[in-house]
């Protein structure tokens, strides 16, 4: 039997500021909503159109108490994860499901809110990796990634 991947990768723009709530063991749970454009063709006039899809992120830990502090509406994201289906009862006793990201890791894309260091040169902000697996948060995870930027000149085709 083969294994099973569940991996997902979407670039998009918040559609509202993040929500920050803690767990009931204290672990910090950040609900970011991202609105990712398909072009598809009007049936009707033939023309291609963006078309919006919504999707809920769940950040976790350190990470998501960056994204609270540093993202706002609007502010275009990279988020790496899985999905996760969840199945609940509400109080009157319908059954409810949802389909969100398990994120595993949110990139910061674009200048950041009121300018300063870094405004204006496209992607680079960067979180740190989510509580599994990653590298301990630290500030410098806030600072412009230069490691892999290359000028356009550069890029060997």
């Amino acid at each position: 039997m083969a294994g099973s991947i569940n991996s997902v990768i979407v670039i998009g723009n918040l559609t509202r500021d993040p929500e920050l709530k803690a767990t009931p063991s204290g672990t910090s749970v950040c609900s970011l909503r991202i609105a990712v454009n398909d072009q598809v063709k009007d049936q009707a006039s033939g023309e291609w159109v963006e078309k919006a899809n919504y999707f809920t992120v769940d950040v976790f830990g350190r990470q998501a108490e960056t994204c609270a502090q540093y993202l706002t509406r609007g502010r275009q994201v990279a988020v790496s994860g899985r999905l996760r289906w969840r199945q609940w009862e509400t109080q009157d006793g319908q059954k409810r499901e949802a389909v969100s990201i398990a994120a595993d890791r949110v990139q910061f894309i674009g200048p950041r809110e009121g300018g300063g260091q870094g405004a204006g040169q496209g992607g680079g902000w960067s979180g740190a990796p989510a509580a599994s697996g990653g590298a301990p948060f630290n500030d410098k995870n806030l600072e412009p990634d230069k490691g892999d930027y290359q000028e356009d000149d550069d890029i060997p085709f």
